[in-house]
């Protein structure tokens, strides 16, 4: 059984070295947004099989933690994996079990970088009760129900949202939150009130 698991993820990442179908030539990163792939980072390969899917929707979450500005995005990513794959603690006292890798296929750090997580050929994982199948999930560092959005971050998304939605044919309203498919406060208020600009954004571009 070890064997064939092995094989399957080893199949799994080599699949995963393709790119999701593109609707257009946009960029998959903006110009002038500061970029950290799995390689840069030292992602681990995923754990267990994943799901494929096609993307239809662009959802946004939070990370629903303090924003780390001392930190670096590699510490970070690699922290989120290690929690990704095993069972881990949540804060309601539950026990998450593990999952294949990183839930989200991109992560906006506080200071409006971007890192490569989940391949995004793969759909990714949710505590909750919503099947993310479909969802390009970008998570953006901090809790938004205490804190406020940086500057950088708004910066990064004002441009990665638009170029995501373009490059793979999601239409405005295909753009949502967490909470949206949930019940959960995630991406926060502070997020989840500049959605409404977003989708002008993704109008106009």
């Amino acid at each position: 059984m070890k064997k064939v698991l092995i094989l399957v993820c080893a199949l799994a990442g080599f699949v995963g070295c393709q790119q999701p179908a593109a609707t257009s030539d946009a960029p998959l990163i903006p110009e002038g947004i500061s970029y950290l792939s799995r390689e840069e980072w030292g992602a681990n390969a995923p754990v267990l099989p994943m799901r494929p899917h096609k993307l239809t929707r662009l959802t946004i979450h939070h990370t629903g933690v303090p924003q780390l500005f001392d930190r670096s995005l590699t510490d970070k990513l690699r922290n989120l994996q290690k929690f990704s794959q095993e069972d881990s603690p949540l804060a309601d006292g539950r026990m998450k079990p593990a999952w294949a890798d990183v839930p989200y296929h991109l992560y906006v750090d506080v200071h409006g970088a971007v890192g490569e997580a989940r391949d995004l050929n793969y759909a990714g994982d949710s505590n909750t009760s919503y099947d993310p199948a479909g969802h390009l999930l970008v998570v953006v560092e901090g809790n938004f129900e205490k804190e406020a959005i940086t500057e950088a971050q708004l910066k990064t998304l004002e441009k990665l949202v638009p170029a995501l939605t373009k490059r793979f044919g999601i239409p405005a309203d295909s753009l949502g939150a967490h909470k949206d498919f949930a019940e959960t406060s995630c991406p926060g208020t502070g997020l989840y009130g500049e959605l409404p600009r977003f989708r002008q954004l993704v109008k106009g571009h």
